[in-house]
């Protein structure tokens, strides 16, 4: 309680902090009714999987980080060995969708539009943060769907939750891990490295050419590494902040739109199996990559704009 009860410690933080216990909370539930569940041919490490992901989720802050390190470890056992499976799920009827669909129409989009709109509105006019809008959005499009179809009880929603994540399965930790990964790069020194390297591309002093080999330096590195997140920790160091913040440019415009720029390599990659691959799986679609195929020339027009954009406005 001596986090929650600190003064020093922001409210937005407690808040988050709360949103991700939560969010744990639902995980370990995933493992525990996978553990439970007599038809999924892989209780145990399905279970495991689940419960120790959700353990780190809700209580990462106050576990030490070693012990964290040889959780991780421990988790990834299940997923490598390909023992993290999905269980029985209780499909909808053809019948029953269309019978709810009947009933709520187009509605049903305003749930998922609820999440944003708590984004931007807790961005814009609170102290709080996104995140923590998020959170109160994901609350928000709960109590819409239970108004807009009663028979969406509490255990309905968990139960979907459950049946999302199980559908994602393991690759829903890959982008936390490659934000992990850019964390460890960036402590390596691989930043300073490749600052050296590309001092001796960039002319001293030419912002221009600094934020074009950043933009797109950003957008290759994402596409190996999966993640922008694990990517833009090591570009600012190496190219962001030498090459371009240092000759006085807009540090938030600048931040914001080379992370934008990044998402540009996660629209063209296999390594953001969660965007790229996951919906292919999902979608029963016969080519792997049709996904990445018709987001290819989408990257391409988004990187151009944003390079332009920065420059014009730096």
């Amino acid at each position: 309680m001596a986090f929650f009860t600190d003064a020093e410690i922001t409210l937005g933080t407690k808040i988050l902090e709360i949103i991700f216990m939560l969010t744990g909370f639902v995980t370990i539930y995933t493992g525990v009714k996978n553990l439970l569940d007599k038809k999924n041919p892989s209780r145990v490490g399905t279970a495991v999987f689940w419960v120790i992901l959700g353990t780190i989720i809700s209580f990462g802050r106050w576990i030490p980080t070693t012990v964290t390190g040889l959780l991780i470890i421990i988790m990834c056992i299940p997923a490598i060995l390909k023992k993290v499976k999905m269980g029985e799920v209780q499909k909808m009827t053809v019948e029953e969708t269309q019978e709810n669909f009947n009933k709520i129409g187009m509605k049903v989009f305003i749930p998922a539009f609820a999440i944003g709109v708590g984004a931007l509105l807790f961005a814009l006019f609170t102290d709080l943060g996104a995140l923590v809008g998020v959170g109160a959005g994901v609350l928000a499009a709960a109590i819409l769907l239970m108004i807009l179809l009663p028979s969406n009880k509490p255990k309905v929603i968990l139960n979907d939750a459950e049946r999302m994540i199980s559908t994602v399965g393991p690759l829903s930790m890959l982008s936390m891990l490659l934000a992990c990964l850019g964390a460890i790069f960036t402590a390596a020194g691989v930043g300073e490295v490749i600052a050296k390297i590309v001092g001796g591309i960039i002319p001293k002093g030419n912002v221009n050419v600094g934020i074009i080999i950043y933009a797109i330096g950003m957008m290759l590195f994402t596409a190996i590494m999966g993640n922008a997140f694990a990517a833009i920790t090591v570009m600012t160091v190496g190219i962001g902040a030498p090459f371009v913040l240092a000759y006085g440019t807009d540090p938030v415009l600048i931040g914001m739109l080379a992370l934008t720029c990044g998402y540009c390599g996660t629209l063209i990659t296999p390594m953001a199996a969660n965007f790229n691959m996951v919906p292919v799986a999902l979608l029963d679609m016969k080519r792997r990559f049709t996904v990445i195929r018709n987001q290819f020339v989408i990257a391409l027009i988004m990187i151009t704009f944003q390079i332009i954009y920065m420059i014009i406005f730096k």
